[in-house]
């Protein structure tokens, strides 16, 4: 759903009694910040990444990746065990991060 279109539904809210004003320009405050603050936090989630020093068995991707995402890392070596199982895209994707990000 557009913002437009989220906004619209704030107004008709608003006109039929559901929403006082009060509620109606925090919901809008809020709504207006949620984009901005979604981007900025993907783009540093992603430019943050680096492998785990502390949390690692071989080279800390997994380790990495549950700091990067709030997900245990052991919920991360399970599915790069099934990835590894099921075609073998677990080990080209741990290789390729193992090569190509830095370290903490």
């Amino acid at each position: 759903m557009s913002l437009a279109d989220e906004l619209k539904k704030l107004e008709e809210l608003r006109q039929r009694g559901a929403l006082s004003e009060a509620e109606f320009g925090r919901a809008k405050a809020r709504l207006l910040e949620v984009p901005a603050v979604a981007h900025a936090g993907g783009v540093d989630a992603i430019n943050g990444f680096r492998l785990s020093s502390s949390d690692r068995w071989i080279a800390g991707v997994c380790g990495g990746l549950a700091r990067s995402t709030g997900l245990a890392s052991w919920i991360w070596r399970l599915i790069l065990v099934l990835l590894v199982c099921f075609g073998g895209f677990g080990l080209l994707g741990y290789l390729l991060l193992w090569i190509f990000v830095p370290r903490d």
